[in-house]
């Protein structure tokens, strides 16, 4: 999970928002809770990592996560076997 950096200014949330929501609308992608989550933990990462402008984070995203399948978590159920 993303270490969230609390100095973040206002300008810097913006440009992490803005990455996910292009990354939304390039993949045509409805937001879920789960999708958002990763996204922005995601966004997070790369940004802590010194990713600091929007086309930074929005080739990033889009690199990492190619489709919203690609946020899909596939959890074992408790009934699967290894």
């Amino acid at each position: 999970m993303a270490d969230f950096n609390l100095s973040l200014q206002m300008d810097d949330v913006n440009v992490l928002s803005d990455a996910i929501r292009i990354w939304c609308r390039h993949n045509r992608a409805s937001p879920t809770e789960q999708s958002m989550q990763l996204l922005c933990s995601a966004a997070v990462d790369l940004y802590n990592q010194g990713h600091r402008t929007r086309e930074e984070l929005v080739t990033l995203l889009i690199t990492k996560f190619d489709s919203p399948h690609s946020l899909q978590v596939n959890a074992p159920t408790s009934t699967s076997h290894h």
